[in-house]
């Protein structure tokens, strides 16, 4: 969560169950290097303390609305001035009810009232008071404030009922809040991510593989979704939580990905090839294990589908990117392929390294796109690359509507 780092954020803590949250939440805040102010609802009080949350955020929290501080400025006022974001954590009914009724009756509707930063709100509360009419209406009146409304998790509720009105976990709703201070460069349009690697079977309990954690194409998808993006992510076997916001169809072999691509290509405007797909399959998959024994076992391969050469016969108009893993002569290869697979934009990496490519947090690589142009970028995390290539994704979305414009 680069973009939270320096950030000053207004955290307003309502009064539900999911209250006892909010300390997760400041703590999760304060390690992004963030600065957080709590202001809580007087209901919010009695499910957890100030004190509580003051020495999380070491700062006093805010909860009384007549109160002038030690410069005279109204405490409402300035705690709402004074921040780049605002999350509403838990979100109770009332306090959706009264932000948008426009009521300024505490503290925290009244910093609601105040501000012009971005506002995150996370509903949390029972699944019949949250599909009621009027808490719906009221929803949708905040989404027209411009409000960004996050949408409850589901499972069991304090109540003893089970459905949604869970506040979502510290990792998602810093996520939201991370998607509201991002430029929407990317809105509206769909990206189509395939990430991990692929297992082709040798035996029911044996198979080929590579080291692709899947980490640099998660990275991507996570950083088209915060820019606005609707993202969809075929991915093989990782270890990875499925990524909030994005539509993951999970696939094993490479021919089970070259076809998920190809029913989703038509609906993408982007399309980010990460995969780390097989070269190589056994011809032949035993249909049991293959038994120890003094026999030398032979394995007779085939080629896979080239998953990246069936996406450019079908691209259209749409953008093309192509990862290029290297262990030598890395700028020659990736201009190679760039040039073969009719590529819009490269993303060569050299692998084998400890510290960048296969199965670590950090990455290093040289884009490369059709015009020529090219960026290095150094040593840098997973996250900070995926921003780069999107960079170079939207500058080439700009170039493409100009030259249809000419035309």
């Amino acid at each position: 969560m680069r973009i939270l780092q320096s950030k000053r954020v207004l955290l307003c803590v309502g009064g539900g169950i999911a209250a006892y949250k909010s300390a997760e939440i400041v703590r999760r805040l304060v390690a992004c290097n963030a600065t957080v102010q709590v202001a809580m609802t007087r209901a919010a009080m009695q499910f957890i303390t100030p004190l509580t949350l003051q020495a999380l955020s070491r700062r006093p929290v805010a909860s009384e609305l007549l109160s002038v501080d030690e410069d005279a400025r109204i405490g409402h006022i300035k705690i709402a001035q004074e921040t780049d974001a605002v999350l509403v954590a838990p979100a109770t009914a009332d306090l959706i009810a009264r932000a948008a009724a426009g009521m300024a009756d505490d503290m925290v509707t009244a910093a609601l009232l105040a501000t012009s930063a971005p506002v995150v709100v996370a509903p949390s509360m029972n699944t019949f008071m949250l599909h009621h009419p009027a808490t719906e209406r009221n929803l949708e009146t905040l989404r027209t404030f411009g409000y960004r409304v996050v949408a409850p998790a589901r499972g069991d509720l304090a109540c003893g009922y089970e459905g949604e009105g869970r506040l979502p976990d510290a990792d998602d709703l810093l996520a939201e809040l991370a998607a509201a201070l991002t430029p929407q460069d990317l809105d509206g349009c769909r990206v189509l991510v395939s990430t991990g690697p692929t297992c082709e079977p040798i035996d029911p309990v044996r198979h080929i593989t590579n080291r692709s954690s899947g980490r640099m194409g998660q990275a991507i998808a996570g950083a088209a979704w915060r820019r606005g993006a609707r993202v969809t992510i075929v991915s093989g076997p990782t270890a990875l939580q499925p990524l909030r916001g994005c539509e993951t169809i999970p696939v094993r072999t490479a021919a089970e990905m070259n076809d998920a691509m190809k029913d989703r290509v038509t609906d993408s405007d982007v399309v980010v090839m990460v995969a780390a797909v097989a070269d190589y399959r056994p011809r032949r998959a035993a249909p049991q294990k293959i038994k120890k024994s003094d026999a030398e076992v032979v394995l007779e391969l085939e080629r896979t589908e080239d998953v990246l050469a069936g996406l450019a016969a079908a691209r259209g108009r749409r953008l093309l990117v192509g990862f290029a893993a290297e262990t030598e002569n890395l700028r020659g290869n990736a201009l190679r392929k760039l040039e073969s697979k009719g590529l819009d934009l490269i993303v060569a990496n050299a692998v084998g390294a400890a510290d960048r490519g296969f199965d670590v947090e950090t990455n290093s690589a040289l884009l490369i796109d059709a015009a020529g142009v090219e960026k290095q970028s150094g040593l840098v995390t997973k996250d900070e690359l995926a921003d780069m290539i999107l960079d170079a994704v939207v500058r080439l979305r700009s170039v493409q509507k100009h030259a249809v414009r000419k035309a």
